[in-house]
Protein backbone atom coordinates (compact mmCIF):
# COMPACT_ATOMS: atom_id res chain seq x y z
CA UNK A 1 0.00 0.00 0.00
CA UNK A 2 2.03 3.24 -1.16
CA UNK A 3 1.24 6.77 -0.84
CA UNK A 4 -0.47 8.45 -4.47
CA UNK A 5 2.35 11.24 -4.18
CA UNK A 6 -0.51 13.97 -5.16
CA UNK A 7 -0.71 16.56 -2.06
CA UNK A 8 1.77 18.68 -2.97
CA UNK A 9 1.09 22.23 -0.42
CA UNK A 10 -2.24 20.33 0.10
CA UNK A 11 -5.39 17.99 -0.54
CA UNK A 12 -5.07 17.31 -4.52
CA UNK A 13 -6.90 14.25 -4.21
CA UNK A 14 -10.51 12.88 -4.62
CA UNK A 15 -13.48 14.95 -3.77
CA UNK A 16 -17.16 13.80 -2.65
CA UNK A 17 -20.72 15.46 -3.53
CA UNK A 18 -21.53 16.93 -0.12
CA UNK A 19 -25.13 16.95 -0.91
CA UNK A 20 -25.35 13.33 -2.29
CA UNK A 21 -23.01 11.33 0.54
CA UNK A 22 -25.36 13.51 3.37
CA UNK A 23 -28.48 12.46 1.89
CA UNK A 24 -27.11 8.91 1.77
CA UNK A 25 -26.24 9.29 5.73
CA UNK A 26 -29.77 10.63 6.28
CA UNK A 27 -31.50 7.86 4.73
CA UNK A 28 -29.15 5.62 6.48
CA UNK A 29 -29.68 7.58 9.68
CA UNK A 30 -33.74 6.82 9.72
CA UNK A 31 -33.31 3.31 8.48
CA UNK A 32 -31.71 2.57 11.57
CA UNK A 33 -33.87 4.57 14.28
CA UNK A 34 -31.83 7.63 14.57
CA UNK A 35 -33.72 10.93 15.12
CA UNK A 36 -32.48 13.72 12.32
CA UNK A 37 -32.63 17.42 13.01
CA UNK A 38 -30.61 20.31 11.78
CA UNK A 39 -29.33 23.09 13.08
CA UNK A 40 -29.96 26.56 11.46
CA UNK A 41 -26.27 27.99 11.26
CA UNK A 42 -27.58 31.20 9.31
CA UNK A 43 -30.45 31.73 6.69
CA UNK A 44 -28.68 29.98 4.01
CA UNK A 45 -27.24 27.12 5.93
CA UNK A 46 -28.33 23.88 7.64
CA UNK A 47 -26.46 21.75 9.79
CA UNK A 48 -27.48 18.17 10.49
CA UNK A 49 -27.38 16.53 13.48
CA UNK A 50 -28.39 13.17 13.87
CA UNK A 51 -29.46 11.30 17.91
CA UNK A 52 -30.25 7.82 18.70
CA UNK A 53 -31.39 6.87 21.72
CA UNK A 54 -30.13 2.95 23.15
CA UNK A 55 -32.88 0.23 22.46
CA UNK A 56 -31.53 -2.02 24.84
CA UNK A 57 -31.96 -0.31 28.67
CA UNK A 58 -30.52 -3.42 30.30
CA UNK A 59 -27.26 -2.42 30.46
CA UNK A 60 -24.95 0.17 31.05
CA UNK A 61 -25.80 3.07 28.39
CA UNK A 62 -22.38 4.82 27.58
CA UNK A 63 -22.88 8.53 26.04
CA UNK A 64 -21.35 8.55 22.46
CA UNK A 65 -20.23 11.63 20.43
CA UNK A 66 -18.72 11.57 16.95
CA UNK A 67 -18.35 14.28 14.72
CA UNK A 68 -16.78 14.70 10.80
CA UNK A 69 -16.96 16.81 7.91
CA UNK A 70 -15.51 20.05 10.13
CA UNK A 71 -12.90 20.78 6.82
CA UNK A 72 -13.73 20.35 3.21
CA UNK A 73 -10.85 19.27 1.76
CA UNK A 74 -11.27 15.41 4.45
CA UNK A 75 -13.52 13.58 2.67
CA UNK A 76 -12.90 10.37 4.56
CA UNK A 77 -14.55 11.22 7.86
CA UNK A 78 -18.50 12.18 6.22
CA UNK A 79 -17.63 8.66 4.34
CA UNK A 80 -16.98 6.58 7.50
CA UNK A 81 -20.00 8.17 9.25
CA UNK A 82 -21.64 6.98 6.82
CA UNK A 83 -20.50 3.59 6.56
CA UNK A 84 -20.33 3.10 9.99
CA UNK A 85 -24.43 4.08 9.60
CA UNK A 86 -24.65 1.46 6.85
CA UNK A 87 -23.12 -1.19 8.99
CA UNK A 88 -24.96 -0.26 11.75
CA UNK A 89 -21.63 -0.13 13.88
CA UNK A 90 -23.03 1.31 17.38
CA UNK A 91 -23.90 -0.70 19.90
CA UNK A 92 -27.56 -0.66 20.83
CA UNK A 93 -27.39 -0.04 24.38
CA UNK A 94 -25.55 3.44 23.49
CA UNK A 95 -27.09 6.72 23.65
CA UNK A 96 -25.39 8.45 20.61
CA UNK A 97 -24.98 11.63 18.75
CA UNK A 98 -23.66 12.48 15.41
CA UNK A 99 -22.48 15.43 13.16
CA UNK A 100 -22.44 14.13 9.74
CA UNK A 101 -20.93 17.32 8.41
CA UNK A 102 -19.83 20.43 10.32
CA UNK A 103 -18.65 22.61 7.48
CA UNK A 104 -20.87 21.74 4.20
CA UNK A 105 -19.85 25.20 2.47
CA UNK A 106 -16.09 24.19 2.55
CA UNK A 107 -16.80 20.58 0.67
CA UNK A 108 -18.02 22.87 -2.33
CA UNK A 109 -14.77 24.54 -2.61
CA UNK A 110 -12.17 21.34 -1.55
CA UNK A 111 -11.04 23.75 1.37
CA UNK A 112 -9.93 23.61 4.92
CA UNK A 113 -11.41 26.71 5.47
CA UNK A 114 -15.89 27.73 5.27
CA UNK A 115 -16.78 30.07 2.44
CA UNK A 116 -16.02 32.40 4.63
CA UNK A 117 -12.38 31.61 4.74
CA UNK A 118 -12.79 30.24 8.52
CA UNK A 119 -10.87 27.36 9.85
CA UNK A 120 -13.81 26.34 11.95
CA UNK A 121 -11.48 23.78 13.93
CA UNK A 122 -9.84 26.87 15.52
CA UNK A 123 -13.04 28.64 16.39
CA UNK A 124 -14.46 26.99 19.15
CA UNK A 125 -12.83 29.23 21.83
CA UNK A 126 -14.77 32.63 20.46
CA UNK A 127 -17.33 30.68 18.55
CA UNK A 128 -17.34 33.57 15.91
CA UNK A 129 -18.56 31.91 13.08
CA UNK A 130 -22.79 30.93 12.51
CA UNK A 131 -21.55 27.28 11.95
CA UNK A 132 -18.94 27.09 15.36
CA UNK A 133 -21.94 29.34 17.41
CA UNK A 134 -24.88 26.86 15.97
CA UNK A 135 -22.76 23.59 16.99
CA UNK A 136 -21.76 25.03 20.09
CA UNK A 137 -25.59 26.19 21.46
CA UNK A 138 -26.62 22.63 20.27
CA UNK A 139 -23.80 20.56 22.33
CA UNK A 140 -24.71 22.29 25.23
CA UNK A 141 -28.27 21.12 25.84
CA UNK A 142 -26.76 17.39 25.26
CA UNK A 143 -25.33 15.02 28.66
CA UNK A 144 -21.51 15.07 29.53
CA UNK A 145 -20.28 12.01 27.01
CA UNK A 146 -18.47 8.72 27.52
CA UNK A 147 -16.35 9.12 24.77
CA UNK A 148 -15.87 11.63 21.67
CA UNK A 149 -14.89 11.06 18.75
CA UNK A 150 -13.51 12.81 16.07
CA UNK A 151 -12.91 11.95 12.46
CA UNK A 152 -10.54 14.11 10.61
CA UNK A 153 -7.21 13.69 7.57
CA UNK A 154 -4.08 14.95 7.12
CA UNK A 155 -2.51 15.83 3.55
CA UNK A 156 1.02 16.00 4.65
CA UNK A 157 1.19 12.43 7.05
CA UNK A 158 2.79 8.99 6.24
CA UNK A 159 0.02 7.18 7.66
CA UNK A 160 -2.77 7.06 10.72
CA UNK A 161 -2.48 8.66 13.88
CA UNK A 162 -4.66 9.46 16.43
CA UNK A 163 -4.76 12.07 19.32
CA UNK A 164 -5.98 11.55 23.14
CA UNK A 165 -7.09 13.81 25.25
CA UNK A 166 -7.58 11.98 28.53
CA UNK A 167 -7.13 14.47 31.64
CA UNK A 168 -8.68 11.75 33.98
CA UNK A 169 -6.78 9.46 33.03
CA UNK A 170 -9.05 6.71 31.92
CA UNK A 171 -8.36 3.71 30.18
CA UNK A 172 -7.04 4.27 26.87
CA UNK A 173 -9.17 3.48 23.82
CA UNK A 174 -5.78 4.08 21.41
CA UNK A 175 -4.25 0.69 21.49
CA UNK A 176 -7.36 -0.74 20.35
CA UNK A 177 -8.15 1.99 17.48
CA UNK A 178 -4.68 1.27 16.13
CA UNK A 179 -4.87 -2.04 16.12
CA UNK A 180 -7.75 -2.05 14.48
CA UNK A 181 -6.52 0.17 11.66
CA UNK A 182 -3.78 -1.63 11.19
CA UNK A 183 -5.43 -4.13 8.95
CA UNK A 184 -6.45 -1.26 6.49
CA UNK A 185 -3.61 1.44 6.86
CA UNK A 186 -0.46 2.08 7.56
CA UNK A 187 0.31 3.35 10.82
CA UNK A 188 2.57 6.49 10.96
CA UNK A 189 4.91 5.51 13.96
CA UNK A 190 7.49 8.73 12.69
CA UNK A 191 8.73 10.01 16.76
CA UNK A 192 7.65 13.48 15.45
CA UNK A 193 3.74 14.30 13.78
CA UNK A 194 2.11 17.05 13.07
CA UNK A 195 5.00 19.07 15.66
CA UNK A 196 4.24 17.28 18.18
CA UNK A 197 6.11 13.59 20.14
CA UNK A 198 4.66 10.86 19.09
CA UNK A 199 4.20 7.28 20.14
CA UNK A 200 4.03 4.68 17.40
CA UNK A 201 0.61 6.84 15.77
CA UNK A 202 -0.33 8.07 19.17
CA UNK A 203 0.02 12.03 20.21
CA UNK A 204 -0.56 12.44 23.98
CA UNK A 205 -0.18 16.25 23.47
CA UNK A 206 0.27 18.42 27.42
CA UNK A 207 -3.01 20.23 27.27
CA UNK A 208 -3.45 23.73 28.66
CA UNK A 209 -6.36 25.38 26.83
CA UNK A 210 -6.34 28.40 28.73
CA UNK A 211 -3.00 28.90 27.14
CA UNK A 212 -4.56 28.43 23.96
CA UNK A 213 -5.93 31.24 22.03
CA UNK A 214 -7.63 29.13 19.34
CA UNK A 215 -9.62 26.01 19.94
CA UNK A 216 -10.09 22.88 17.68
CA UNK A 217 -13.43 21.00 18.72
CA UNK A 218 -11.91 18.21 20.63
CA UNK A 219 -10.38 21.32 23.09
CA UNK A 220 -14.27 22.28 23.56
CA UNK A 221 -15.20 18.91 24.34
CA UNK A 222 -12.73 18.25 27.12
CA UNK A 223 -13.37 21.27 28.37
CA UNK A 224 -17.07 21.17 28.72
CA UNK A 225 -18.29 17.66 27.47
CA UNK A 226 -16.14 14.78 27.99
CA UNK A 227 -13.17 13.90 29.91
CA UNK A 228 -11.94 11.17 26.69
CA UNK A 229 -11.83 12.39 23.39
CA UNK A 230 -9.53 10.84 20.33
CA UNK A 231 -8.90 12.87 16.90
CA UNK A 232 -8.52 10.18 14.35
CA UNK A 233 -6.30 11.35 11.56
CA UNK A 234 -6.34 9.33 8.62
CA UNK A 235 -3.62 10.05 5.53
CA UNK A 236 -5.02 11.65 2.66
CA UNK A 237 -2.42 10.97 0.09
CA UNK A 238 -3.35 7.55 -0.15
CA UNK A 239 -6.48 6.14 -1.82
CA UNK A 240 -10.20 7.22 -0.55
CA UNK A 241 -11.29 4.00 0.01
CA UNK A 242 -8.26 3.37 2.05
CA UNK A 243 -8.72 6.14 4.39
CA UNK A 244 -12.55 5.51 4.69
CA UNK A 245 -11.62 1.90 6.27
CA UNK A 246 -9.36 3.72 8.38
CA UNK A 247 -11.42 6.14 9.91
CA UNK A 248 -14.55 3.57 10.11
CA UNK A 249 -12.52 0.95 11.24
CA UNK A 250 -11.09 3.32 14.21
CA UNK A 251 -14.31 4.68 15.74
CA UNK A 252 -15.83 1.36 15.33
CA UNK A 253 -12.29 0.26 17.17
CA UNK A 254 -12.99 2.70 19.85
CA UNK A 255 -16.61 2.67 20.74
CA UNK A 256 -15.99 -1.53 21.20
CA UNK A 257 -13.27 -0.69 23.78
CA UNK A 258 -15.20 1.78 25.29
CA UNK A 259 -18.23 -0.85 25.85
CA UNK A 260 -15.08 -3.75 27.13
CA UNK A 261 -14.05 -1.67 30.07
CA UNK A 262 -15.57 -1.16 33.44
CA UNK A 263 -18.08 1.82 33.01
CA UNK A 264 -15.75 4.85 33.94
CA UNK A 265 -16.41 7.48 36.55
CA UNK A 266 -18.71 9.29 36.66
CA UNK A 267 -17.95 12.99 34.94
CA UNK A 268 -21.67 14.02 34.78
CA UNK A 269 -22.37 17.97 34.71
CA UNK A 270 -26.07 17.09 36.50
CA UNK A 271 -27.82 16.32 33.31
CA UNK A 272 -28.83 12.98 32.52
CA UNK A 273 -30.26 12.29 28.42
CA UNK A 274 -33.51 12.29 28.36
CA UNK A 275 -35.68 9.12 28.84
Amino acid sequence: MKRLGLNRGGYQGETIHIENTLRETLALAYQHGWNVQSLTASPTLELPVLTRPPSDRSLWAPRIYISSGIHGDEPAGPLALRELLRQNLFPPQAWLWACPCLNPTGFHRNSRTSADGVDLNRDYRHGATPEVRSHIAWLRTLPMFDLALCLHEDWEAAGFYVYELNPANLPSLAPSILRAVEDVCPIDRSPVIDGREAHNGLIRPKLDPAARPEWPEAFFLVQHKTRLSYTLEAPSDFDLQVRTAALTQGAAAAVRSLLAHEPPPACDDGTQPPP
